[in-house]
């Protein structure tokens, strides 16, 4: 691997403005099919084979127009007034929606019945004129704006439903910019030049913008979750940062041990540059692993999350190595704060003294790290995953409003009703037994009222709604589900979002511990591979999942039990969301992996060299300290910053990764890993001589190699800029 990479990096820094210009086409390619063949962005929640799902595709086929989209207009009078006394206000109102780009029809509420009983609230069903899939975010924000602008001096307006509250725009809140300008700097601190500093951010904004219109490109051939780019950014920012802050890290040390360029980006690529391929590798393939879920919108941000992640691998080991050689010295400019000093000997730093400390009692550090990690992740042992509903959004949002309107004049239920759709083809209920079908949903405790059938005009479909007593994201919702579920016939079937979620929830619980066994089975081989060693993947593989524990723990005691929730502008607890806990998994489970090879390949480089345990981990600690604790500062600062995006889910999955990351990088790589390695000796590296003869030999941490004259006239920078 070491070889591949160097061979790469080299060829690109031999023909470094080749290089760029590829880069520059690439992205003006890749960016100019995803505008003109791109695809739009619509999350996929069923769970293929489920009641949910067969419910939907009946109701599509058999009703073109529930393929349609469908929003409410929810109206509602001063308080000790009704609708009635502002009719005109109403009718008004209601002409200006049916004018309204993408709106086909609006129902009169009067005429429809769905006026509240005090005759205070009411709501409008409006139909789209194209699914809602198509019309996306930007224009779902615009006809949002435009009713909820709408409201009357005595009548006030606001829209929901469904498909507005999942098709909500996030607002900006450049928690982005600040993510970044905390990592420059950090970056400042770390290197000391501007120049430095400002690289790392470059190739994280040129990786997730080549990302971005990959994932546009994806979204033309499948259907890509609208969290995708949100998501898959998120991650990309940080490991873009993150393996330029490495690759440029250890070339400036080299520099600084050759006062050689050539020899010192050479080496830098052979062994950092190496380390990022394989980590950026096992995250690739760990993310694509949500695919085995089966659920598309986790695949399609598996995908999406893998598509960034080797944009960023790419950019380190190409586009990196030929902006270092145009620079040569000049990678020193614009040095902020006291001048350059000479690095230290290993023995002399902070890193190798505290290394030895751990080594020479590596039992009470060992204990204490496990008691506080465990202690840390115990809450992930209560979770209860939930859908958010649009009760969970933020109060001023209009679909927020109108959730609570709607609740106030008819009921939680109202905000998840369910679908019951009859197949009159299929074996079981005719049309003639539909009529006790209804009797014994009305029968089921927790089910408030029944519609009435509607029959498709072939005559083979009947469908009703069925209101719960309860909110689609409450437990009661989906046990009522199950009762009705248990005393309808086979060709009935059961939807609406709380029992997609439902569906989609019973569908993840059959395929995560395969997905979750292929994730650490695939990075287990990996490791082994690499450091040629059984004990080290396995240790790897039990840290990760502490680190990914304790983000589980901190999301539990903030999202669910409200823990310091409105310091994160949440307004209590919030439900947890199952996808974004699975989404976690796998993004943790390799950025973990990232840390373990750059501080154990540090480890093995100086094993090999010297044969001895307790001082190569020593000087593994004290070359990687450093800067494995500054890209993680770094990582948890963008993870961060996503907090203080107005989405929960986004809060959520920033807490979660910022937190496992910090964990990871300072309690777990600095002392988890140099105790158990002092107590397992030289057991850390062995490995039957029979299948070390049968594993192919991949290495990411050979000896820097001594120059050869063909390299030397292959690297040729232009002397103006070297």
């Amino acid at each position: 691997m070491n070889r591949f990479t160097r061979t790469v990096a080299m060829a690109s820094a031999r023909h470094p403005w080749r290089t760029i210009a590829s880069w520059v086409l690439v992205l003006v390619a890749v960016l100019f099919l995803a505008a003109s063949g791109g695809g739009t962005f619509a999350d996929d929640f069923s769970a293929k084979g489920s009641q949910s799902e067969r419910a939907m595709r009946l109701l599509t086929a058999s009703f073109p127009e529930a393929a349609k989209g469908k929003v409410l207009v929810v109206l509602a009078a001063d308080q000790g007034s009704t609708l009635d006394a502002h009719g005109a206000q109403v009718e008004s109102v209601l002409s200006d929606v049916a004018d309204q780009d993408h709106v086909a029809s609006v129902a009169d509420p009067f005429a429809a019945g769905t006026v509240s009983p005090d005759g205070r609230i009411a709501y409008a069903e409006v139909t789209l004129d194209v699914p809602e899939r198509q019309m996306g975010k930007p224009a779902f924000t615009v006809l949002s704006d435009a009713v909820s602008a709408m409201g009357e001096p005595d009548v006030r307006v606001e829209l929901g439903g469904d498909a507005v509250f999942l098709n909500a725009e996030d607002s900006s809140t450049g928690h982005v910019g600040i993510g970044l300008l905390v990592a420059l700097v950090l970056l400042l601190v770390v290197f000391g030049t501007l120049v430095a500093a400002i690289l790392p951010i470059a190739m994280s904004l040129i990786a997730v913008g080549a990302g971005i219109g990959g994932i546009t490109l994806l979204a033309g051939g499948m259907d890509v979750s609208a969290s995708a780019i949100p998501v898959a950014g998120l991650v990309g920012l940080g490991v873009g940062v993150d393996y330029a802050l490495f690759v440029v890290s250890r070339y400036r040390e080299n520099r600084t041990a050759y006062a050689d360029n050539r020899r010192a980006l050479s080496d830098a690529m052979t062994t950092s540059g190496a380390s990022v391929v394989f980590a950026g590798g096992t995250v690739v393939i760990a993310t694509a692993a949500l695919a085995i879920t089966g659920l598309g919108v986790l695949t399609s941000i598996g995908l999406a999350t893998s598509i960034m992640v080797f944009s960023a691998v790419a950019a380190a080991i190409t586009l990196l190595p030929a902006l270092l050689a145009l620079l040569g010295d000049r990678i020193d400019k614009g040095r902020v704060g006291r001048r350059h000093r000479t690095a230290k000997p290993a023995e002399d730093t902070a890193w190798w003294r505290f290394g030895h400390r751990v080594s020479a009692r590596p039992w009470p550090y060992l204990v204490g790290s496990l008691v506080a990690l465990l202690a840390i992740a115990a809450p992930a042992f209560s979770m209860q995953t939930a859908f958010p509903a649009a009760g969970d959004a933020p109060a001023e949002t209009t679909h927020r409003q109108a959730y609570d309107l709607l609740a106030e004049g008819f009921g939680a239920g109202i905000n998840g009703p369910l679908m019951v759709i009859a197949d009159l083809g299929a074996p079981g209920v005719d049309a003639d037994g539909i009529a006790g079908v209804t009797r014994a949903i009305s029968g089921v405790p927790g089910i408030a009222s029944v519609g009435e059938p509607v029959t498709s005009q072939d005559g083979g479909t009947v469908v009703f709604t069925a209101l719960p007593t309860t909110g689609p994201a409450d437990p009661d919702t989906s046990a009522t589900i199950e009762r009705v579920r248990a005393v309808i016939p086979d060709n009935v079937y059961v939807s609406g979002i709380t029992a997609v979620t439902d569906d989609l929830n019973a569908q993840l619980s059959d395929t995560l511990p395969l997905f979750i066994g292929a994730v650490i089975a695939v990075s287990f081989l990996l490791l082994m591979l690499v450091f040629r060693s059984i004990v080290v993947p396995l240790k790897a593989a039990a840290m990760n999942l502490l680190s990914i524990g304790c983000a589980y723990g901190v999301i539990v005691a903030v999202f669910q039990w409200g823990w310091g929730a409105e310091l994160l502008g949440l307004q209590g607890p919030t439900p947890i969301t199952s996808v974004i806990v699975v989404i976690m998994f796998p993004i943790l489970f390799g950025l973990s992996m990232d840390y373990e090879v750059f501080l154990l390949s540090r480890i093995r480089e100086e094993y090999d060299r010297i044969g001895d345990n307790t001082e190569s981990v020593a000087r593994g600690l004290a070359g990687t300290g450093r800067v494995v604790t500054s890209a993680a500062l770094i990582m948890v600062a963008v993870f961060g910053s996503f907090v203080a995006s107005p989405v929960p889910s986004l809060k959520m999955l920033g807490l979660g990764l910022a937190t496992a990351i910090l964990v990871d990088a300072t309690v777990v790589r600095m002392v988890l890993v140099p105790a158990t390695m002092a107590l397992l000796g030289k057991a850390n590296w062995w490995l039957p001589s029979w299948l070390d003869k049968a594993l192919p030999v991949v290495s990411v941490e050979d000896q820097p190699r001594q120059e050869t004259d063909a390299d030397e006239t292959a690297y040729a920078p232009a002397p103006s800029l070297g």
